[in-house]
């Protein structure tokens, strides 16, 4: 019998993996539950692309494997609602950006019912890739998963036996990563609203040439203002991530703070070719929210 997926959320990431997944395998079979299936717009997402919908998690629970990909903050409330209609054997994939101690808490509801749990972290963009991004794997389950993640074409590295151990490396790296991106955009839009952009932006091109400017600024700025909210999501559980560590954590919930501004904020993206123009936009969006 073929493999069953389900999803538990059906954003950009799921909807990237069932992409190119149903286009590897078209044996495969697949159901979908959002939360937002009330939603204009998500029930004909899910349908349109030929995939069942689920009108409760618990109709997800005779999946082969659930998929949770959700937002950050919603994790652990998917995974409760999943669990108690869990068969034995059964899979959950957790891709979200949380935690290890997250992770841990929704792999003990998980395996508590004999189910499987398997810690995946996601560590690059899910387009153009879909389910060949780049991901970590970790967890009890990981080595005997390996055969059939292979068959089924995925990328992907062992990190641990632990779970907890792929999405620590996630956590921990979007510390930088999305802290560049913070300090990218706040920098530029301060270098606008101050009127010495020019000054700063020519200093920054000349002395940091290797990031290939303008079309990195003009990057950082899509990712925030279209990602801006869930990247923030992420981003307090990477704080979270640092303070259980013992470490300070109050970088990472600032990052999260900018992350969220910028998700907020309502201008496109500024175009490399014309970039002091669109952060100019920018700044007038982020200024009157905050008046």
């Amino acid at each position: 019998m073929s493999l069953s997926i389900g999803f538990i959320g059906f954003g950009e990431a799921a909807r990237a993996f069932h992409q190119t997944l149903a286009a590897h395998d078209p044996g495969l079979r697949f159901c979908a539950y959002d939360i937002l299936l009330g939603e204009p717009g998500m029930r004909a997402a899910i349908a349109g692309r030929g995939i069942e919908v689920a009108e409760t998690p618990a109709a997800l629970g005779d999946a082969d494997w659930i998929v949770s990909a959700v937002t950050a903050d919603q994790s652990l409330a998917a995974v409760e609602a999943i669990a108690p209609h869990l068969r034995a054997g059964r899979l959950v994939v957790d891709i979200n950006s949380v935690s290890p101690g997250r992770k841990r808490a929704s792999a003990a509801l998980v395996e508590a019912r004999g189910a499987r749990y398997l810690d995946m972290a996601v560590m690059a963009p899910v387009h153009p890739r879909g389910h060949r991004t780049p991901v970590l794997i970790a967890g009890a389950a990981a080595a005997a998963l390996e055969p059939e993640l292979k068959r089924l074409d995925f990328s992907f590295r062992v990190a641990g036996e632990a779970v907890g151990a792929a999405t620590a490396i996630k956590m921990v790296r979007s510390l930088f990563v999305k802290g560049l991106e913070a300090v990218t955009v706040e920098c530029l839009l301060a270098a606008r609203a101050s009127g010495c952009f020019d000054e700063v932006y020519g200093s920054l091109a000349r002395d940091f040439p290797g990031l290939g400017w303008p079309d990195f600024a003009a990057y950082e700025f899509e990712r925030t203002l279209r990602h801006g909210r869930r990247r923030a999501a992420g981003m307090r559980e990477s704080a979270a991530t640092i303070a259980e560590l013992g470490l300070n954590g109050a970088l990472a919930a600032e990052i999260a703070e900018v992350q969220e501004r910028m998700g907020a904020a309502d201008a496109p993206p500024p175009k490399a070719d014309a970039l002091s123009d669109g952060i100019a936009a920018v700044v007038e969006s982020r200024l009157g929210k905050a008046r």
